[in-house]
């Protein structure tokens, strides 16, 4: 019997509560990606503070980004299989029991492991922020979705010195860490009321062996790299450490490939937009990575500013991204992403490099001008890399591909703090003049910019200090104008390689969109 018009089943609409929802999602991530940036400013205090060396702050910063990124994968596929509104949740309220820990730690290793336990947070929360886009919008709508959420990561960028400044001016340096408590409360509160749950039943089970070579290959990685400053790359634990990462990733990258299912997908790369999104992404995280790194000392050591200055000097980058994430969807509107990306990559390495001019006599002019060129690259680069590769995977295979562009992302971030950290340790004692100097208050001095003050201080010697300022700001323009040249190099290879894909809302790019989605959906074919 035929059925009544009035009878007829109703396709559901989008989610009328979807762009509070998405407030909600853009919160928690706000909320993660502050971390990742509001303990730079904080690192001379706790150098001071804690005693750490600059070894010990590479881990700090780096304890953090190596567990993000090797957690990343598994926590894509947690989500898909057992609830993304779950998984997120279940990530805030471990970060701020984490961000409590780290409050009250009393030495480095209990902070490096309190910001480890942060990473794993981090790692549940990031994926499943961007796998619930495709489930809340229809797809003309995904782009400015994606490219609100991605600004709300990169915002954190700039936001967090000027936060962490302002409570170290207030506070003791543990306030920093209680800043995500109230914070993380709200966001859970409001991803309970505001989010929908999703979930993938056929999500395949957590790969165990992968995720230990993946965890292992990653945090021998970066601890070799590291340590090479100190200990010299043809040292044995050194040379041990790297090629034990290599043969641990190899094997995770053939494991993958033997697999139908596997917790690395890296059938997600044969896309060309999706691969070079990533890797536009990856190069922007490892550039930006290294320049942070350098930044706060050079404004608290260097130019003698407190915490609180040091974040405010920040600013202009925060003004610059804020430009930029308006401009860059209707730039991709009007042009394509590949153009987009190029551009924000060579604003990137113009502002690196004439960071990269700086000289000890220097006032702040020339970093409030490269500062906000920096924001302005980041803005068009990473945003619209981020919701580029996002708007290529199928609903049904969100979370997995975001926790991968995202391991990516932490990946290049971790490399390029050890990588920039160890070019600047090296490049700073190269250049420092500890000549008559006891031994032992040598080796301090050549250990940070912030110890060479404290023995200059000791020792009533402002040579000294004048020594260090000096191969600091040597050593920093050593790693902008490094950072500046990959940035460089970054833009010419997008250009190059990634394809000119139509941006997705217009009507070429939402059905080739949606065509990528339905021909993604296929069962995936066992490439072993």
């Amino acid at each position: 019997m035929p059925t009544r018009p009035t009878d007829q089943a109703v396709p559901p609409g989008p989610d009328p509560r979807r762009w509070l929802a998405l407030v909600a999602v853009a919160l928690s991530v706000l909320v993660i990606s502050l971390d990742m940036t509001v303990l730079n400013v904080a690192l001379p205090t706790l150098a001071s503070r804690l005693g750490a060396t600059t070894g010990q702050q590479q881990w700090i910063v780096d304890s953090y980004t190596v567990v993000f990124a090797a957690v990343m994968l598994p926590a894509g596929l947690i989500g898909d299989r057992f609830g993304r509104r779950f998984t997120l949740t279940l990530g805030l309220a471990l970060f701020g029991l984490a961000s409590a820990v780290g409050m009250l730690a009393d030495s480095p290793a209990t902070l490096i492991a309190a910001r480890a336990a942060m990473g794993l947070a981090g790692a549940l929360v990031m994926p499943m922020s961007m796998a619930v886009i495709p489930g809340l919008f229809p797809t003309g709508e995904q782009r400015r979705a994606t490219a609100i959420l991605a600004a709300s990561l990169a915002v954190g960028t700039p936001l967090g010195p000027l936060l962490g400044g302002f409570v170290l001016q207030h506070y003791w340096w543990g306030a920093i860490f209680a800043l995500n408590l109230p914070l993380v409360a709200i966001g859970i509160t409001a991803c309970a009321v505001l989010l929908p749950e999703t979930r993938d039943p056929a999500a395949p089970p957590i790969d165990v062996p992968a995720t230990l070579l993946g965890a292992g290959g990653l945090a021998a990685l970066t601890y070799g790299i590291i340590e090479s400053p100190e200990r010299g790359w043809s040292d044995p634990l050194v040379l041990g450490t790297v090629g034990g990462a290599l043969v641990a990733l190899t094997l995770l990258v053939l494991r993958s490939r033997r697999r139908t299912a596997p917790m690395l997908d890296l059938s997600l790369l044969a896309d060309a937009a999706f691969r070079w999104s990533t890797v536009a992404a990856t190069l922007v995280s490892l550039v930006l990575f290294g320049a942070f790194f350098v930044l706060p000392l050079y404004f608290q050591s260097v130019q003698g500013t407190d915490a609180l200055g040091t974040g405010l000097r920040l600013m202009p980058m925060m003004l610059g991204l804020m430009v930029a994430a308006r401009l860059s969807d209707r730039l991709v509107v009007r042009t394509s992403p590949r153009t987009v990306v190029s551009l924000g990559l060579g604003v990137l390495a113009l502002a690196l490099l004439i960071g990269g001019r700086t000289s000890v006599s220097d006032g702040y002019g020339l970093a409030a001008v490269w500062l906000t060129l920096l924001g302005a690259g980041m803005g068009l680069s990473l945003i619209t890399a981020q919701a580029t590769a996002l708007l290529t995977l199928p609903p049904a295979r969100a979370g997995v591909g975001a926790g991968l562009l995202q391991t990516f992302r932490q990946v290049g971030g971790a490399i390029g703090v050890a990588v920039f950290g160890s070019l600047l340790a090296n490049a700073y004692r190269g250049a420092l003049d500890t000549g008559g100097l006891p031994a032992e208050a040598a080796a301090r001095a050549g250990g940070s910019v912030v110890a060479a003050d404290a023995v200059a201080a000791a020792a009533g010697d402002p040579a000294l200090a004048a020594s260090a300022h000096s191969a600091y700001v040597h050593g920093m323009t050593v790693v902008l104008l490094s950072s500046g040249a990959i940035a460089a190099l970054s833009a010419v290879l997008v250009a190059l390689r990634m394809p000119a894909v139509e941006p997705a809302g217009s009507p070429a790019g939402t059905a080739g969109t949606t065509g990528t989605a339905e021909a993604t959906t296929m069962p995936a074919t066992d490439h072993g």
